[in-house]
């Protein structure tokens, strides 16, 4: 895969910017069983202990507990599949980002502020506060350039990385479910 520039990249906002407000669809589920590992799923259950079955949040633990528990609040990540496919150009790069769910949906910071609802299948997620940002391995996949590009100002207000969410209501996913915004109190 050829890493994209950030000029590139930066002609793409636009069709970003498209992403649906309220009703979205998930396009890609990708459990995590090891590091580095990635299988993707047609339907998957989201779970409110363990996030995605067959994903290893749980095992794998977190850096950012006091514990080295695993994160409650980083349970599942999302990302804009509009992101992921202008940097990567092909469906089957996506999975290497590392989030769970990719979804054609705005997650702009005032679309998705933390504690919305998100409706997929039978599940319901809440949006978490801890960002979601780029790291280290970001950069290795796609480039220096997508990692600028997701850290620009607009890259953090649309939060290009993704987000963090929490399962609030356990439930089955598929690919091609639909994804619905609810309020904060819903």
């Amino acid at each position: 895969m050829e890493p994209k520039s950030l000029e590139t990249l930066r002609l793409g906002f636009d069709h970003i910017k498209q992403s649906p407000h309220n009703h979205g669809t998930l396009q890609l589920i990708v459990a995590r069983p090891q590091e580095d590992q990635r299988q993707v799923q047609e339907e998957g259950i989201l779970d409110e202990s363990q996030g995605l079955i067959g994903d290893n949040w749980a095992a794998r633990g977190s850096s950012k507990t006091e514990d080295g528990s695993a994160h409650p609040e980083m349970q599942i990540n999302i990302m804009n599949s509009r992101v992921i496919d202008l940097i990567t150009q092909e469906k089957d790069h996506w999975k290497m980002a590392g989030d769970q769910l990719f979804v054609d949906l705005n997650l702009n910071k005032d679309n998705v502020p933390p504690g919305t609802k998100l409706a997929i299948g039978e599940a319901v997620l809440e949006v978490t506060p801890m960002p979601h940002t780029g790291c280290k391995k970001f950069s290795q996949r796609f480039g220096v350039e997508a990692l600028k590009f997701i850290s620009t100002p607009d890259g953090r207000q649309w939060q290009f990385r993704g987000i963090n969410a929490r399962v609030v209501k356990s439930g089955s996913i598929k690919t091609g479910d639909q994804i619905s915004v609810q309020s904060e109190n819903s």
